[in-house]
C-alpha cells in the first residue's frame, strides 16, 4: 500500500499529455482531382504539444458513397458503381522520437489502370502518449484528358 501512495505522489499532472495531435493537411484539399497514371501528392504539417508518434495514409475507393469525412463542405459524387480495379493504399509510417513536429511529403503512384472515380484519402496521427487524430477528405481520380 505504501509503494501505491509513493507512485501517486511522484505523478505530476503537468506530465500527462492529454492533447489530441494536430494535422493540417496542405495537399490535397477536399474535393480535388488527382489524374490516374501520375502521382498524388500529399503535403502535409503534424504537431503535438509533447511528443510525435506516428502517422498512416489510407487511400480506398468511395465508389458506394460512404463517408468518413472531416469536412465540412460535400463534393460532388459520381454516381454510384461497383469497384472493378480500386486503387487502394494503407501504409503506417514511424516518427522519429523527440520529435513535435513533422513536415510530411509523400508522392504516391496512381496506376492508370485504376478504376476512376471517388476515393476517401485518411490521414491519421498519433502521439507517443497514445491520442490519435484523423484527417478525412475526399478525392476524385480522373483520367488524363488527351
Amino acid at each position: 500500500m505504501a509503494l501505491c501512495v509513493a507512485v501517486l505522489a511522484g505523478c505530476d499532472s503537468e506530465d500527462i499529455d492529454d492533447t489530441y495531435p494536430e494535422i493540417q493537411l496542405l495537399q490535397p484539399v477536399n474535393c480535388d482531382t488527382a489524374v490516374v497514371g501520375n502521382q498524388l501528392m500529399i503535403k502535409a504539417l503534424l504537431t503535438d504539444n509533447v511528443e510525435l508518434g506516428s502517422y498512416s495514409i489510407d487511400i480506398h475507393h468511395n465508389f458506394d458513397h460512404h463517408n468518413h469525412t472531416t469536412e465540412m463542405e460535400e463534393c460532388v459524387l459520381s454516381p454510384k458503381k461497383s469497384a472493378v480495379n480500386p486503387f487502394n493504399y494503407i501504409k503506417g509510417y514511424e516518427i522519429s522520437p523527440g520529435l513535435k513536429e513533422k513536415e510530411v511529403t509523400l508522392h504516391i503512384d496512381l496506376p492508370a489502370a485504376v478504376d476512376t472515380g471517388d476515393y476517401h484519402l485518411m490521414l491519421r496521427l498519433t502521439d507517443r502518449a497514445g491520442w490519435q487524430s484523423i484527417k478525412a477528405i475526399s478525392v476524385k481520380f480522373i483520367a488524363e484528358d488527351k
